[in-house]
Formats: C-alpha cells, sequence, structure tokens
C-alpha cells in the first residue's frame, strides 16, 4: 500500500432497481478519486466480487450500491469478514437507518420531530381487509399522505395520496417494491435534504438543498432527469431553520452512530420547524444527485471528500 495513495475498489451495481443510478454514482466517484492519483478499480456485485476481494486484496472498498445491496448491512458485513476496510456506516447503523419504519421510530424514541406514520406489512393489508382498514388509516393520520416502502431508496414505489379514494392504487404501488409499506402524514412545506461527512474526525455540515419537484413528489423521474426538479443551494430557508435542520441531521447522524458520510432528509413545516422523514447512508454520486450539489456550492471537491473518507477508512483498519 502507497500511504498517500491507498487502492480502491468501488463497488457499483447490483440487482437492485436503484441498479443504473448505482453505477452512474459509482463512475463518477472512482474518475473523481483518479484525479486525486488513487488506484481505483470498479467491479459489480455478483458472483466474482469474492473471488475479487480474495485476489486484489483492495486497501480499502467505497461500497456505492443503492437499495437492499448496499445498504441493509449485510455487504458491509461481508467486507468485515474480509477484513478489508471500507467507507460508510457499520452493519448495525445501517440496518437501523435502512428501515424507514425503524428509523423514525428510533428517532421519534428520542424526542425529534418526524410525521406520525404506520408500517403496514402486505399480510396484515389481504387478511385484515384493505378497505375497512384503509379508512381507519384515513382517520387516524389524515390526509394528504405519503405512500412508500419502508425499504430501498430513489423513492421508488412513492407516492402522495390527496384523496381516500388514491389510497389502494398508492398501497399496489408501494407493495411492488416491498412487502411493508410506509403510510405517512405528508407535511405541506419545504423539502429539503442535509448532507453530511466526517473529516478527520469532525462531523461536517453542507449546506441544506431544498427541493422543489414539478410535480410535487420527489419521485425517481424528478430525481434523475434533468429539468424535472429545481434545487436550490442553500435552501431559502431562514438562517435559523437552516441551522435547526443541520442540528437535527447532525442528531440524527450521530445517535444512529452513522459513520463517514450521510444524507438526511427532511420537511420544513409552516412554522419554520424541521422535521426528520428518512436517512441515506449510501446517497447518491450522480450529477443531479443531491450530495454533489450541497459540495459544489460549499466550494468542495468530490474526489478530496473521498480521498479523505478513503485514508480514515484505512486508519481505522475496518
Amino acid at each position: 500500500m502507497n500511504d498517500s495513495n491507498p487502492s480502491v475498489l468501488v463497488l457499483c451495481g447490483g440487482l437492485s432497481p436503484e441498479r443504473d443510478v448505482s453505477i452512474r454514482s459509482g463512475r463518477r466517484v472512482a474518475e473523481a478519486l483518479r484525479s486525486q492519483g488513487f488506484a481505483v478499480t470498479t467491479a459489480d456485485v455478483d458472483s466474482h466480487l469474492l473471488g475479487i476481494l480474495s485476489d486484489a486484496r483492495p486497501d480499502c472498498v467505497i461500497p456505492l450500491l443503492h437499495g437492499a445491496a448496499g445498504e441493509d448491512g449485510a455487504l458491509a458485513d461481508v467486507l468485515t469478514s474480509f477484513e478489508i476496510p471500507y467507507v460508510g456506516s457499520t452493519p448495525d447503523a445501517a440496518r437501523i437507518s435502512f428501515d424507514k419504519s425503524v428509523g423514525k421510530a428510533a428517532v421519534r424514541s428520542w424526542g425529534l420531530d418526524t410525521p406520525p406514520a404506520v408500517a403496514l406489512p402486505h399480510s396484515m393489508f389481504r387478511e385484515l381487509g384493505a378497505q375497512p382498514l384503509l379508512e381507519r388509516l384515513v382517520v387516524e393520520l389524515g390526509l394528504p399522505l405519503v405512500v412508500k416502502p419502508t425499504r430501498g431508496g430513489s423513492a421508488l414505489g412513492a407516492s402522495i395520496v390527496t384523496e381516500a379514494g388514491q389510497l389502494p392504487a398508492a398501497m399496489v404501488g408501494a407493495f411492488a417494491y416491498g412487502d411493508v409499506a410506509l403510510l405517512e402524514s405528508c407535511i405541506v412545506g419545504t423539502e429539503v435534504a442535509v448532507s453530511l461527512y466526517e473529516n478527520e474526525g469532525e462531523l461536517l455540515a453542507l449546506p441544506p438543498v431544498e427541493i422543489v419537484p414539478d410535480g410535487g413528489l420527489y419521485d425517481y423521474d424528478a430525481r434523475y432527469t434533468a429539468g424535472l426538479t429545481e434545487f436550490f443551494c442553500p435552501a431559502r430557508v431562514s438562517d435559523a431553520t437552516a441551522s435547526a435542520a443541520v442540528e437535527l441531521a447532525m442528531t440524527v447522524h450521530r445517535r444512529m452512530g452513522l459513520r463517514d458520510y450521510s444524507r438526511v432528509d427532511l420537511m420544513i413545516d409552516a412554522s419554520g420547524r424541521p422535521q426528520f422523514l428518512e436517512v441515506d447512508v449510501a446517497p447518491g454520486m450522480t450529477e443531479t444527485s443531491l450530495f454533489p450539489l450541497a459540495l459544489e456550492t460549499a466550494s468542495k471537491d468530490l474526489g478530496t471528500v473521498f480521498a479523505g473518507l478513503v485514508r480514515a477508512a484505512v486508519a481505522r483498519g475496518d
């Protein structure tokens, strides 16, 4: 190993519905690190990976897989078993953050703000009778609602329900991407994302990004199709609100035990109070992703940031 430039293996692709996004993220980070003088290779997560890990023995791995393959802690467990340092959160922390219902329950238990929600397994939805159950949940949570799978990313299977008659179709859409759907009270306000990264042991926050999708929902198309969403960075909120959003994001990162970097998605309600929606331990790094946009606004270089994360991972040895 060259102490200044460890060898790096970037993992991207996988079999999740977010495969294409993962490949774009992986390529961009690999190119950014090469510009810093690192020897970088990329690999998919398939039947060849274990052989690559055994034979190549990279100094550090950067998992940039989105969805279950890279964010539920399983891949981190594999890398730990090979005793290969990696960038990203530990398996236990990833498991808490990856399941939206579990993450929200943790945040609520810490006394932090998050919209009311119910996690509904497909089996219960079917066995208790869909229509009476949905009617009851509308009474409890009110309208509008956000319906989305509890596991997964890129807003796949997510929709906004403004009328009770839209709810059955929204549930079907969520169940297409997972066995449990989250029904969450929709906070009308300003959606922001706070990206965080660690540098020499210090957790740093990038400027909050305000998200204004043309269709009202920041779904898969709005995330990855140029022109379908307006972004404002820094977000068009007061300094006090921005500070509160950053404080909430940093608290979530620390309390969940996350590591290296993350992106925390929030909604600013009508009173200016930020509320936690979800956290991403492997945020997208594509040309339209929020983390790189916040880096650019802060005049930070993607390659420099990841170079620091790689060196920190190699130094800690896990």
